[in-house]
């Protein structure tokens, strides 16, 4: 022990500390355990002073867990979340009768005794003596705080808790130790503040003012007398007094105490018998804790905002110390989710696909240049009820998303498209691109090559899918066989490399497969990376990993760090806006063109997969992007054909028909009211493509000499316009002697 005299000996307070514990240990360790007397005071006897000496001087008080509030980008509460429910308050801000009411009934000589009560401990040793059992206990309140920190500290571990509540000798030792440490550091106001903070009171109520709020629906600071008297009685059984369950019960502890506040002279015989004739008066609030309780169906982005504090290492450097800060608690943590947008989010979902259909939709929508997680939803509710599901559709499985994610099909081909631009590829780049064909061999890839020693075969949608084709014509018709044929001339890595810098990494967190079939969205991804991914090319080409926090006040009002989105230049600027220029063209013109946006400039790629077991759209403006997905929740899928999704039949889901009308919805009610930027855009002409009929007949051209096209075709100009039927004679002869081969003859038709 500490501050000894200079003979070495104990100083006066330390003896007098020793005393008071060893002496009243054995009274205190019967009262509490229903010994026989002798055998009780043998056992404190006996190594009693050295126990109690081996005990460190100093309790250690963890951080009591309270309630976190999350709220969303403008201060709207999305939900509460605890371990505990608790809110700490200062004394002052508890009632008076709170205050008188707790020690009258638990302690009334609290302000005349040290940290044990040596008066009330012979009381309790010779009433339960008599009785042969307990019908007294000699805790003080400050024992009893001491206790419920111990309590604190085990937290959920039910082996400790039992250990911190366990009736053995060691642990009244240890708890008559700290009382008499607690007692001298604090004094009495705080001692009586802490341990109204930190008593359970049921009903998963930890400390008044939560305890308050459940009961009575109104602060500490406000109750009446006959409340306080009630919630007074609980802290000796929460469950035995619960007025919610045991009504009679309730009122009866409740009257008890009201009875000892009259005794002790807290109130007037008067009070008390007016207060006793008044009813419980409940106004329950009922517990309302976790992701689960989220307005506007902000269930999962609550949950991803959980999953962030225990898997970042800003929070902490271990698993263990970011868990410990999440159940501790007392945060207000102010997010990124802008209201408009999820409400827009919801409203599209419950809009298109219903919660009871065999399938499901998930939708994420960002913001370009922050990584700001604007909106997040899906039609299966965050619950554990029928259609309802834990599991985020739209995040990656670390973050509590589905295992695999879900195919992407053709929403990964404007990835194919940048990165064959940055390898020098042009926008016009032309390939036959026929109906069927098989796949190249052999292609590069990052760890050498692939053969198609299995003669794999890739076909366009329909049989009428065939080129030649340039890059943007490709595009919007989302022409499969160009697109393998852009991957087997560039090589698989490029591709992927690009993936990776546009932070399109597979949900399930393994590398990229390096195969040609991945421009056609063969590997599973979540919603919100799409979204993100998608969201470079709205920023030109920078690329920003997602955030879902802006900051977060602790626990006194004390800054937390936060992570930070990181951004970084994918692609150039120009090959973005490249990329723009062509997925403005699918919205306009192409598969897209449902889901394109009246007011405002968009651009995007729809997506279906194999057997139709997911469909896509992936789209964007300049200031938002999103994803939205819809398929079978489950590991199998549903294979979309001749289904009702939404109340809509379907004979096949493709992604413009379903996913394009539930982006545009959700987007259009995001953006509502907001600017409206252009994108940059780029001419985007190939110099061999024919010119558009002008109009004149065959006859009004004269004869002359054509070049053959790029791909060697018949020398002389072939009919540019198939719908116009023309002699044979008009159409030039000759073969053209590859890209740059002379026509012999023919006529010279306009390009």
């Amino acid at each position: 022990m500490g501050n000894t005299r200079s003979s070495g000996g104990l100083s006066a307070a330390q003896q007098a500390a020793k005393f008071l514990g060893v002496s009243a240990l054995a009274g205190a360790v019967m009262a509490g355990l229903a010994l026989p007397a002798v055998g009780a005071l043998g056992l404190a006897a006996k190594g009693t002073v050295e126990e109690f000496d081996g005990i460190p001087a100093n309790l250690k008080t963890p951080p009591l867990s309270q309630r976190t509030t999350i709220l969303d980008a403008k201060g709207g509460e999305i939900a509460k979340v605890y371990s505990r429910d608790r809110t700490i308050v200062e004394l002052n801000d508890i009632s008076p009768y709170m205050r008188q009411a707790i020690v009258a009934i638990e302690d009334a000589r609290f302000y005349e005794h040290g940290a044990v009560d040596l008066k009330g401990v012979l009381r309790a040793v010779n009433s339960n003596a008599q009785d042969g059992g307990v019908s007294q206990g000699a805790s003080t309140l400050t024992q009893q705080y001491v206790k419920n920190v111990f309590v604190e500290e085990a937290g959920n571990d039910k082996e400790k808790v039992a250990q911190a509540t366990r009736q053995s000798i060691g642990r009244k030792i240890k708890e008559l130790k700290y009382a008499i440490k607690v007692e001298k550091e604090l004094g009495k106001k705080r001692i009586l503040e802490n341990y109204l903070n930190i008593t359970f009171f049921g009903q998963q109520a930890y400390g008044i003012e939560a305890a308050s709020q459940r009961y009575f629906s109104k602060s500490a600071k406000d109750l009446k007398l006959e409340q306080a008297a009630l919630l007074a009685g609980l802290v000796q059984s929460p469950s035995r007094y619960d007025p919610i369950n045991a009504p009679k019960s309730a009122k009866a502890r409740r009257d008890t105490v009201l009875r000892r506040m009259a005794e002790v002279k807290d109130i007037t015989p008067a009070q008390a018998a007016a207060a006793q004739k008044k009813p419980l008066g409940l106004k329950v609030s009922m517990p309302r804790s976790g992701c689960i309780t989220a307005v506007k169906g902000a269930g999962f982005f609550c949950d991803y905002v959980r999953e962030t504090l225990l898997n970042d290492p800003t929070f902490g450097k271990t698993a263990e110390a970011r868990a410990k800060r999440w159940t501790q608690g007392g945060l207000t943590i102010r997010t990124t989710l802008d209201p408009q947008a999820q409400e827009s989010v919801q409203t599209s979902i419950k809009k298109h696909v219903y919660q009871s259909d065999p399938v499901a939709t998930a939708v994420t929508l960002v913001e370009p240049g922050t990584g700001k997680v604007l909106g997040m939803g899906q039609s299966r509710p965050y619950g554990f009820g029928e259609n309802e599901t834990q599991i985020n559709l739209s995040a990656d499985k670390s973050m509590g998303g589905s295992n695999y994610g879900f195919q992407v099909g053709s929403t990964f081909k404007p990835i194919t498209a940048a990165a064959a631009i940055e390898q020098g590829k042009k926008p016009y780049q032309r390939y036959s691109s026929p109906y069927k064909m098989k796949y190249p061999s052999p292609v590069t890839t990052c760890k050498g090559t692939w053969s198609n020693d299995e003669g794999a075969t890739v076909e366009n949608e329909n049989e009428k899918e065939v080129g030649p084709y340039g890059m943007k014509e490709a595009t919007a018709k989302s022409v499969n066989t160009y697109f393998v044929q852009l991957i087997s001339d560039i090589g698989v890595c490029p591709v992927t490399q690009m993936a990776d810098k546009m932070g399109a990494k597979r949900a399930d967190g393994q590398e990229h497969n390096q195969v040609p079939s991945v421009t056609l969205g063969s590997e599973g991804f979540s919603p919100l990376t799409m979204a993100n991914a998608y969201a470079t090319f709205a920023n030109r080409g920078v690329y920003c990993s997602p955030v879902f926090i802006e900051s977060i006040t602790g626990p006194g009002g004390k800054k937390l760090k936060v992570p930070q989105s990181k951004c970084s230049r994918a692609m150039s600027e120009k090959t973005a806006d490249t990329i723009n220029t062509l997925l403005r063209g699918v919205v306009e013109d192409g598969t897209g063109k449902q889901a394109g946006l009246q007011s405002r400039p968009s651009a995007g790629k729809t997506g279906t997969t194999d057997e139709r077991r997911a469909a896509w759209f992936v789209g964007y403006t300049p200031n938002m992007a999103g994803a939205v997905w819809v398929g079978g929740p489950g590991s199998k899928g549903v294979k979309m054909e001749n289904i009702t999704i939404g109340g809509v039949p379907h004979d096949k889901v493709y992604g413009a028909d379903t996913p394009g009308p539930i982006w545009k919805d959700a987007m259009s009610g995001a953006l509502d009211g907001k600017p409206a930027p252009n994108f940059v855009n780029v001419q985007i002409k190939d110099p061999n493509q024919r010119k558009p009929h002008d109009g004149k007949k065959p006859g009004d051209h004269k004869p002359g000499r054509d070049r053959g096209n790029d791909n060697g075709d018949n020398g002389g100009q072939d009919n540019p316009w198939p719908d116009i039927s023309l002699p044979p004679d008009l159409i030039g002869g000759g073969n053209g002697n590859g890209g740059n081969g002379n026509g012999n003859g023919g006529w010279n038709f306009p390009r």
